[in-house]
């Protein structure tokens, strides 16, 4: 299948495309000033450069894109051009997330992944939900966190 549009506009169009500051991220963020928690942004002293970093707590908390992050949700879904390239690229996304994970967690950082479908879409989370599951793992000593917006079983 062709692109629907020329070269130099998709170009253009991705390249509009940012890792930072995304709409998720925000949300993320500001449901964490609100409840009153006090975090630093995108450390690139540390492993994989976490969006939000929680000294206080050793935590850090990645707010991920379910497409350019490989994950198995209705918001994920390969393209039908260029799909090696994409299946390629997607892939070894996937493994350096894992491969920071495992680095940050060595390091003494407690790791949580926030899925943008749990942000926006159909099956979205509510934002009191999120930010109770966040608070919660934050006052715990569970090593890792992952909110999706799965149904959860």
């Amino acid at each position: 299948m062709t692109d629907i549009v020329d070269p130099a506009t998709r170009s253009r169009m991705m390249s509009g495309i940012t890792a930072k500051n995304t709409k998720p991220e925000l949300i993320i963020r500001k449901l964490l000033f609100n409840s009153g928690f006090r975090y630093r942004l995108h450390n690139r002293s540390l492993k994989g450069t976490p969006d939000i970093v929680l000294k206080k707590y050793s935590a850090v908390i990645f707010v991920n894109g379910c497409f350019w992050h490989g994950h198995n949700c209705h918001l994920f879904r390969l393209p039908k051009s260029r799909t090696g390239f994409w299946k390629t690229k997607i892939q070894s996304n996937s493994k350096r997330d894992t491969r920071n994970r495992k680095l940050l967690a060595k390091e003494g950082w407690r790791v949580g992944v926030v899925w943008e479908c749990a942000v926006k879409g159909k099956i979205a989370k509510t934002p009191d939900l999120i930010i109770c599951k966040i608070r919660d793992w934050l006052n715990c000593n569970k090593a890792m966190l992952e909110i999706t917006g799965k149904l959860e079983t």
